[in-house]
């Protein structure tokens, strides 16, 4: 007998003439909250508190549209045959490392212009980016992607799971592998890890450039468990491939740095 679970409806708010979607409204929690955690610690840096915010306006919009360009490139058939779905963001559809490319890019351009320390905005950043990660993630929870194969309703229970989890990853007939939740997680542990480093005074960039290696690390094992990744090739998965190159180029610039004698700064440092 086939089992009817009814899934968490898409929209949070409907006024009839527009509708406010849980994907959106969990990504903008994530921006709020990462933003208002930078904006503190900017100030306890000697930056003005409204240098994250005009920061924010840009690197929001910007990380997005990266995102998206990411993710339709690789799923190009598709979309070549729906180009109305391209701007579809509400439907899912956002690429991390397409996000994580438009905010590097960004805090690069920014810092710059306004004369301050790439890797002095990167550290302040970098848990405020790790902890949007694992509050998005639950975005791709609602919209019912980013999950992994198939498992049996007893294997999801076993993890002692509630509820409202086990029957949202009942997907058309089949249980699937809550990928979206161990990322989130590894995340949410990473935020915690990185909020402690903060407290060593680790020299300058360091901070950001764990992250990279820390998430990247997590994601290569992740990203094997799911059912629709973006693939580079046949039997290479983009966000594995990314993610290897990803810790090999943080590894060497913190050795580059280092040797170099840039990385003589300390976080805690006041200067610019």
């Amino acid at each position: 007998m086939e089992v009817t679970i009814e899934s968490i409806d898409r929209v949070a708010i409907d006024l009839g003439f527009i509708q406010l979607y849980w994907y959106g409204v969990i990504i903008i929690s994530g921006v709020l909250l990462g933003l208002w955690l930078a904006m503190r610690e900017s100030e306890r840096r000697d930056l003005p508190k409204e240098t994250l915010a005009d920061l924010v306006i840009f690197a929001v919009p910007i990380s997005i549209i990266v995102a998206r360009v990411y993710y339709v490139i690789f799923k190009w058939d598709y979309y070549v045959e729906n180009p109305g779905k391209i701007i579809a963001i509400r439907e899912g559809g956002l690429a991390m490392h397409g996000v994580l490319i438009g905010a590097v890019l960004t805090i690069f351009v920014f810092s710059k212009l306004r004369d301050i320390s790439f890797w002095k905005l990167a550290d302040i950043l970098a848990p405020s980016l790790i902890l949007g990660q694992a509050i998005g993630r639950w975005g791709n929870f609602i919209n019912q992607e980013a999950h992994g194969g198939p498992v049996s309703r007893e294997f999801l229970e076993s993890m002692y799971l509630p509820d409202f989890i086990i029957n949202q990853m009942y997907i058309k007939g089949t249980y699937f592998h809550p990928t979206f939740l161990y990322e989130s997680l590894w995340n949410f542990a990473g935020f915690i890890v990185l909020m402690s480093l903060r407290r060593t005074n680790l020299r300058r960039g360091e901070l950001f450039l764990t992250y990279i290696i820390y998430y990247s690390f997590g994601r290569f094992f992740i990203e094997g468990m799911r059912t629709d990744s973006l693939m580079l090739t046949d039997y290479l998965r983009m966000a594995q491939v990314i993610s290897v190159v990803l810790i090999f180029a943080a590894i060497m610039i913190i050795y580059y740095r280092r040797k170099k004698g840039y990385a003589d700064i300390r976080y805690l440092d006041k200067s610019m």
